[in-house]
């Protein structure tokens, strides 16, 4: 096996890729899903273009996750079953970054030396130029503990023509024990109002009508930027300033933490024509110990009264969360109080997981208190049927009423129908004889099942 090289080194001459076909393959979130968009237009500024599989790929990126144990192991499966793929044809490129290879670089070295790079989540703007040392030194592996510029400074190529990404901060300053979150992707560290703006305004220009605004904890947008002379918080006036950005339709934004939701944001979401109405509350358990034990840094008590605060000042405010089952300790009286939080709060949707540990987290070290797995499952279950019936109800208030849907695509099922969200953020189809990806119409629902809307054009 060649030699790995751990440090960045010049190369004499760039090889030319022109011609040559890339593929991008992500696991996990919606942050990996725009850092693989840039990886791609970096990809194609290099000269590739895109291949229609990973077997007509000459290059091909695996941008990973390491929330939770599955997602390793469904990380080095894939890294087996490319080993194949690899030997095919002589000159082929495997690249591996994400969370997985800023946690466990080493890991990722020794059970899969034929991977070419290793990079972490901090530099993949290097992407091309360690792609081009591997020509002289073989296998690379560059991964940093901290950032050398925001993301955002490369090319992005969309999967979408209509909706986006936009990142307005990177990093996360929580300590929830149950997440790897600040370890692979350092502390917050917000862009420049005027940045994000600019960015948005490009986008709008170049098709976009919809953009979704991400940071691990969106919600705390601005505080390290220590902006002067507002009282409202930076992520509202953020907000305020999207608002006013010609031809945007539509405004959503993720992942943000309920101690950090104020008056003066959930007001601007209620106010502010262009910004969804649609609130995602991470709750992860309804029992007071368990939080504690998670360092959330709220209680159900105080989790309720946001909610209940969201309802009361967004109009029709479409909620959604995140339920962690089986966190260690958690008992039957734990899980109880879980459901009696998903009955009180009719949320349209969960996202529901089973607590997997991860080695770099408090949680991890918890093994006395890990929950059997055959309870962990029963419960998992029961919480799924409790809130697939609660969907039901909340996504058939909507039938019968007129909606501002944005087609987005063709439906996974069949091209007889394409989909798209109204502003709650519910998946609706309608028939591809009438509307074409890029239509913001006007739609009268017409059926509702737990998990989709079906509409025709008004």
């Amino acid at each position: 096996m060649k030699s790995t090289v751990e440090l960045t080194k010049t190369v004499k001459a760039k090889p030319s890729r022109n011609g040559l076909n890339y593929f991008v393959k992500t696991f996990g979130c919606q942050m990996n899903e725009h850092d693989s968009e840039r990886i791609a237009g970096l990809f194609e500024y290099d000269g590739m273009q895109k291949a229609s599989s990973v077997d007509e790929a000459d290059v091909l990126f695996v941008n990973t996750c390491t929330i939770r144990e599955n997602a390793d192991d469904k990380l080095y499966g894939t890294l087996g079953q490319l080993k194949k793929w690899k030997g095919e044809r002589p000159k082929r490129k495997l690249l591996v970054g994400g969370c997985a290879a800023q946690k466990d670089k080493e890991l990722v070295r020794q059970r899969a030396p034929w991977v070419d790079v290793v990079i972490g989540t901090h530099n993949l703007t290097n992407i091309v130029n360690l792609l081009n040392q591997t020509e002289d030194w073989g296998p690379i592996t560059e991964v940093i503990e901290e950032i050398q510029s925001l993301p955002t400074d490369a090319p992005s190529i969309r999967e979408s023509e209509v909706s986006a990404w936009l990142t307005i901060q990177i990093g996360c300053n929580n300590s929830c024990t149950f997440c790897i979150v600040p370890s692979v992707r350092g502390p917050e560290i917000s862009r420049r109002p005027s940045d994000i703006v600019n960015e948005a305004k490009a986008m709008v220009a170049s098709g976009v009508k919809e953009i979704t605004l991400l940071g691990q904890n969106v919600n705390s947008y601005g505080r390290d930027l220590k902006i002067n002379g507002s009282s409202k918080p930076y992520f509202t006036e953020l907000l305020t300033e999207l608002n006013e950005v010609e031809d945007l339709k539509r405004i959503r934004f993720t992942s943000p933490h309920p101690k950090d939701f104020k008056e003066h944001t959930l007001q601007a979401v209620n106010e502010l024509s262009k910004v969804s109405k649609q609130i995602h509350m991470p709750l992860q358990s309804g029992s007071n110990k368990i939080l504690r034990n998670m360092q959330r840094g709220y209680t159900q008590e105080k989790y309720m009264e946001k909610l209940y605060l969201a309802k009361e000042t967004i109009a029709d405010v479409s909620l959604t969360t995140d339920i962690i089952v089986g966190f260690p300790g958690e008992t039957d009286k734990d899980f109880e109080e879980t459901l009696k939080v998903i009955r009180e709060g009719k949320f349209d949707a969960v996202y529901m997981f089973k607590f997997s540990p991860r080695p770099g987290t408090k949680a991890n070290y918890m093994k006395d208190d890990f929950v059997e797995k055959a309870i962990i499952d029963s419960r998992f279950m029961e919480l799924k049927h409790l809130q697939t019936e609660i969907s039901h109800q909340r996504y058939k208030r909507f039938i019968g009423t007129q909606q501002d849907l944005l087609i987005e695509k063709y439906s996974k099922k069949t091209d007889e129908f394409l989909s798209g969200k109204i502003d709650g953020g519910q998946t609706t189809h309608i028939s591809s004889e009438t509307v074409q990806i890029g239509d913001y119409i006007k739609v009268k629902i017409t059926d509702a099942t737990p998990f989709a809307l079906t509409a025709v054009p008004v």
